[in-house]
């Protein structure tokens, strides 16, 4: 496995004046991928009404609250070639057209990784969501995750670590 952190990281890019709570941030192309071959959970190269619709489904257990139809729309309005399925281009095209990763998006993120709903994410809660991701990942390697944008060093990351970590390039060292 290679040293470099599951993809949880992206680069900040632009803050827009029109924005003013919401930020806009800009993946890079391989994080992309990863958070599309997330989606393609048999590995097809595109993804399904049924993939789209699970991934949304362990998305929203953060506390969101995504309605069926609204997924279904989401997912009709990302097939741009209408073949029921949504390949990498599309995938890339729906982020370029939202503008990326917005403030929302990173909170609803927090919630999904804040397992017991603390406000805080511990080196466990983040080992647990890797592993239900797929990630291979040891409890030791989730402790120099948390502990690498641990600001205030109480062991745990609250919402505002998150966001930096989310919103800058992070390097393993």
């Amino acid at each position: 496995m290679s040293k470099s952190r599951p993809s949880l990281h992206l680069s900040k890019v632009k803050q827009t004046p029109s924005t003013t709570s919401l930020v806009h941030f800009s993946p890079k192309l391989e994080e992309m991928k990863r958070v599309f071959d997330k989606f393609d959970t048999n590995k097809d190269g595109k993804i399904s009404k049924e993939e789209y619709k699970s991934a949304m489904k362990m998305m929203s257990s953060g506390g969101g609250n995504t309605k069926s139809y609204e997924v279904d729309d989401a997912f009709q309005a990302a097939d741009t070639n209408g073949d029921g399925f949504i390949n990498f281009d599309e995938f890339m095209r729906v982020q370029s057209l939202e503008g990326g990763v917005n403030s929302t998006d990173i909170k609803s993120a927090f919630k999904a990784f804040d397992l017991d709903g603390d406000g805080k994410i511990s080196a466990e809660e983040l080992l647990q969501v890797q592993r239900m991701l797929g990630e291979k990942c040891s409890l030791e390697s989730c402790k120099k995750m948390v502990r690498g944008v641990d600001a205030n060093g109480d062991g745990l990351i609250d919402m505002d670590e998150f966001v930096t970590m989310m919103t800058r390039t992070m390097k393993l060292v």
